[in-house]
């Protein structure tokens, strides 16, 4: 595979940085660099790009001390660039977080696609629809996408309406993915409760390592929110799903409350992705952290091997 296929050989990850800085002058974005393993060929980078209320931490080790992604693309021959999305993590803080919106995280991700690319674009959850627009509008910078329970774009979620008593009445409409609306005056901060019913329900999560990975949850946009489930119209759309011609795969977990196999196989119908629900693997009891579940290496593996037969 030669280097213009995979990123500059000037690179940061081929310059032995371990960090970077990137994104737009307004929303700059913090990125964690875990460099190919020596002893293996070369393939695409790849840029891992989490949820909500999450940062990229959860690709580089799971709660329970396991490898996490990162270093396992990494020994397959990729570079990998886990994001912080701006106001996150370590990118600089957001004085306006509460109104930070899907388009602005998405352009700063674009950026880093721009100077790195063509990589592989692997997002979770709320970071879909970044990855959708992102392809549309910079399709010579991502060579192939991941959606790992990705959000669709917001062409095809139904319009919900902008009041937040109308809103909580559909709460456990898990084919609206429970959707919820919050006030855009104050960052979003999710208890224990949430993340016990949303992201840590499943039995594959690391159960004994739940406190080490609720100290990783930072607060949210709460725009973004309103956004992911478009809110009075006003999630993140595409102009046209045939801009979209790269090899695309999404994968589910069957426990997901938010993600229920409908929901995810629609937008892959939509966006044109191979679409993999996990039970159709043998593989059972995944939910929506999939990265860091159990069988998190599994999946990995069955990523990874996508990646392989597509040449990426």
């Amino acid at each position: 595979m030669q280097d213009s296929m995979r990123g500059s050989a000037g690179s940061p990850a081929r310059a032995g940085a371990r960090c970077l800085y990137s994104g737009t002058p307004e929303r700059p974005i913090y990125a964690d660099i875990v460099a190919a393993a020596p002893d293996v060929a070369l393939r695409h980078p790849v840029v891992m790009v989490h949820g909500g209320c999450h940062t990229g931490a959860c690709y580089i080790a799971t709660p329970d001390g396991r490898e996490g992604w990162a270093g396992r693309f990494a020994r397959d021959g990729h570079d990998v660039y886990s994001v912080d999305w701006p106001g996150h993590g370590r990118s600089p803080s957001c004085t306006d977080l509460p109104k930070l919106g899907t388009r602005e995280i998405a352009q700063s991700i674009r950026v880093l696609l721009e100077a790195i690319g063509p990589a592989v674009l692997l997002v979770h959850s709320a970071s879909g629809p970044m990855a959708w627009w992102i392809a549309e509008n910079a399709p010579s910078s991502v060579a192939a996408i991941l959606g790992i329970a990705p959000g669709a774009p917001a062409n095809i979620l139904p319009v919900l309406p902008d009041d937040p008593d109308e809103v909580a009445k559909l709460r456990d409409d898990a084919s609206l993915g429970c959707p919820v609306m919050m006030p855009e005056d104050r960052p979003v901060e999710v208890g224990e409760a949430f993340m016990r019913a949303y992201w840590a329900n499943a039995p594959r999560f690391p159960a004994h390592a739940f406190r080490s990975y609720a100290r990783g949850i930072v607060p949210e946009s709460a725009r973004l929110f309103n956004e992911r489930f478009n809110i009075g119209g006003r999630g993140l759309a595409i102009a046209d799903p045939a801009n979209l011609a790269m090899p695309k795969l999404i994968v589910t977990g069957d426990l997901d409350p938010r993600h229920p196999r409908e929901m995810d196989q629609a937008t892959a119908h939509y966006v044109g992705a191979e679409f993999v629900w996990l039970p159709d693997r043998g593989i059972h009891g995944n939910g929506h952290m999939t990265m860091i579940e159990d069988n998190s290496d599994e999946i990995a593996g069955l990523l990874l091997a996508w990646l392989h037969d597509k040449g990426l």
